[in-house]
């Protein structure tokens, strides 16, 4: 979290940059583009960073080239440390593209699900980048589809469509990338096909995953330990979501009441992680812990919102992220695999929201189908 920031000393054949970054590589391309020297004569000294999430990977780098240029047009004679503002970096930077979803199903007599159609509208993150050679094929941007053109749910007929707009705002991956759409609009509605055919949404995803052992195995943990289907006080009910991200299974279990004002108070989230053999333990119990913070904050309330092309957000107060009395009780469960270690830096995010939403589906029976859920206030019309 906190605000970019760089070092740059230009030598006489030489320059040194000191910064967090999770592309280095990058970072000295560009500041050797800028000073005009070899990458080799860039030597880039990567420190900690507080918090990335993306942010401190962008394709061209940010920060470190604008200090260089500072340091260039004072020809090496000091040494240059530029810190970018909240304000700078909320109003100048980059964001995670907007996505619409439409989704349709098609259900046999009984209430099957025997055909699923998915339509993503948005703008990609790596067309126009040095990375659009390896992820963008015939036109779609694999990060824009990654969760919903590998559903892992035995529907024979499945079809997902990705209209890429063009869009003249900067945007860049967020931590769990396309998962971040993807996991919400397929699990939301999936349980509002759950509903609508009159099945638990747990025994429905237990059908539809089949062979998926690992899928079944975290969403039967995250549903047990909660304790699914056992009464709760008058004013709460449970959500379920579970979705693969990164070679990692997560479900997650919410539960959830609403404030007096109408918005969603998560009270408690159970979860269930599948990454392989757990190398530190504790490690993927923080990850876990972190992403739900992360995912319910900006799930909740934070917004980034443009007129006439300017950001009207600037700081905390405006873009309002997760409070510490806000963040629930969160138990996490590791299921025991021998499979090779996969990642726990993303995979806890996906299932979050809709875990929420899915909860608050049960409570009073209306969908979330926009976010922030600080737009759809008690009495709200229902979101279209």
């Amino acid at each position: 979290m906190e605000p970019l920031d760089c070092v740059v000393r230009i030598g006489a054949d030489e320059c040194e940059v000191w910064l967090g970054s999770q592309t280095p590589t990058i970072d000295q391309q560009a500041v050797a583009a800028v000073v005009g020297l070899p990458p080799a004569k860039v030597r880039i000294h990567t420190l900690l960073a507080g918090g990335s999430f993306g942010r401190h990977s962008t394709p061209y780098g940010a920060v470190a080239p604008e200090a260089a240029s500072v340091a260039k047009a004072l020809r090496g004679a000091r040494t240059i440390k530029l810190i970018w503002t909240r304000e700078d970096d909320i109003r100048g930077g980059f964001y995670r593209p907007l996505y619409v979803h439409r989704l349709r199903p098609g259900l046999d007599a009984g209430g099957a699900i025997v055909a699923w159609e998915h339509r993503i509208v948005g703008q990609s993150i790596v067309t126009g980048t040095p990375l659009a050679a390896l992820r963008v094929r015939e036109g779609v941007d694999a990060t824009s589809v990654e969760g919903a053109a590998n559903l892992p749910y035995a529907i024979p007929n499945i079809a997902v469509e990705l209209h890429t707009t063009t869009v003249g705002i900067p945007v860049l991956w967020w931590r769990s990338v396309g998962s971040t759409h993807t996991a919400y609009s397929t699990e939301a509605f999936l349980d509002e096909l759950a509903r609508a055919t009159g099945r638990d949404p747990v025994d429905a995803r237990r059908e539809l995953l089949g062979g998926r052992a690992r899928h079944r195995a975290v969403l039967d943990v995250a549903a047990q330990k909660a304790g699914w289907g056992q009464p709760l006080p008058p004013g709460r009910a449970r959500g379920v979501a579970v979705h693969e991200s990164f070679g990692s299974v997560v479900a997650q279990v919410a539960e959830v009441s609403r404030d007096s004002d109408g918005l969603p108070r998560v009270e408690r989230v159970v979860c269930a992680v599948d990454c392989g053999i757990a190398v530190n333990p504790d490690v993927v119990r923080a990850q876990m812990e972190g992403s739900i913070g992360f995912g319910l904050g900006t799930a909740l309330s934070s917004e980034i919102t443009l007129v006439d092309g300017h950001v009207q957000q600037s700081n905390f107060h405006d873009f309002r992220i997760l409070r510490i009395d806000e963040m629930p009780r969160v138990e996490v469960h590791i299921v025991p695999s021998a499979a090779p270690p996969t990642g726990v830096g993303e995979p806890g995010v996906p299932p979050i929201a809709p875990a929420v939403a899915n909860a608050l589906l049960a409570l009073d029976g209306r969908s979330s189908r926009r976010l922030p859920f600080s737009r759809i206030a008690a009495g709200s019309a229902r979101p279209s």
